[in-house]
């Protein structure tokens, strides 16, 4: 059977929004209603690798918000929900197969709670990654076009909020798995929340920030601001980091500043701050249950069995009281 994903992307479409080769590198429009949300079905068969054509079909296009159909499978479809906020060097075909992916793996776990429907927002990745001799250009081109997409995931957030509501008020729980650079794009989707004048809404019931490539100290800022405003949207809020992810330490060589994914965040000892009934700081740096290389040690949280499975038992764990 085809995996189903739906999704949403601020990329710009260049013909038929029904053909996954139609979404380019470059953004689309700048309002919500240029947001294309669509449903793709990816073929299983193609899970062991991030092959091109695994997608085999787009369906139930609109603009601005999800379809009817895709609205019902969210909040009516008996599953959890799973939000997937991909990182950089993600093409539009290997943000939506990872979203599958995702959700598979998780499922494999055979805990109820961990067989979800997956939601993705894709931003305009340029699905190239950091090589030699140029390493800061399609980094810092991630970086900006992940910024940029603030606007278009705090749209996103927003549609999905009724259906979440919808969804929760059947029994179902919310998680977010955002990885990589998608915690640039969604500390500027949460800044834009709050100075749009929206409130808290736990739109979450935990949140997974996965090998953040984030400022170590996004919790710290005032007034909402970077990350410090995510657990007035998230019930609780798993932090995996890990000191052996070679990708981030190439981050923060580039970036000149520590990353969130490498040591966690900022004072993560002081409970005071990081409240243990708020969040959890998960280490990953020890885990070596997969084949460690530069690529797959930013990659731990799907390629470990065991991190994985941490993630899959918080699953089942986490409910809003």
């Amino acid at each position: 059977m085809p995996i189903t994903v739906h999704f949403a992307t601020n990329r710009v479409v260049t013909g038929a929004a029904e053909d996954w080769r139609s979404y380019g590198n470059g953004m689309g429009g700048p309002g919500p209603a240029d947001i294309v949300y669509a449903t793709a079905f990816v073929n299983e068969t193609s899970l062991t690798a991030d092959t091109q054509g695994a997608i085999t079909r787009i369906q139930d296009v609109s603009r601005g918000g999800f379809s009817d159909q895709a609205i019902g499978d969210l909040q009516d479809g008996g599953r959890n929900v799973l939000v997937f906020i991909h990182g950089f060097d993600n093409s539009f075909e290997a943000a939506i197969t990872r979203a599958a992916f995702n959700r598979d793996w998780f499922a494999a776990s055979r805990l109820e709670e961990a067989d979800t429907s997956v939601v993705a927002f894709c931003w305009p990745s340029l699905g190239k990654l950091l090589t030699l001799p140029v390493l800061w250009g399609p980094y810092k081109s991630d970086q900006v076009m992940a910024g940029r997409s603030a606007l278009h995931l705090m749209s996103f957030l927003a549609n999905l909020q009724p259906i979440i509501e919808a969804a929760r008020a059947e029994g179902r729980r919310v998680f977010l798995v955002a990885h990589s650079m998608g915690h640039w794009a969604l500390q500027a989707a949460l800044d834009a929340w709050f100075h749009a004048g929206n409130g808290d809404a736990v739109l979450f019931d935990e949140a997974f920030l996965a090998a953040a490539d984030e400022v170590y100290d996004s919790f710290d800022y005032p007034l909402l601001g970077r990350l410090s405003g995510l657990g007035r949207l998230a019930a609780h809020i798993s932090i995996l980091f890990s000191n052996a992810d070679l990708i981030l330490s190439v981050s923060a060589a580039l970036n000149g500043v520590r990353r969130l994914g490498q040591e966690g965040p900022h004072a993560r000892f002081d409970t005071g701050r990081f409240p243990k009934a708020k969040f959890s700081m998960v280490d990953c740096g020890g885990f070596r249950d997969y084949t460690f290389d530069p690529a797959s040690s930013h990659q731990y949280y799907r390629r470990s069995l065991a991190v994985r499975a941490l993630i899959t038992g918080t699953m089942a764990r986490s409910r809003i009281a």
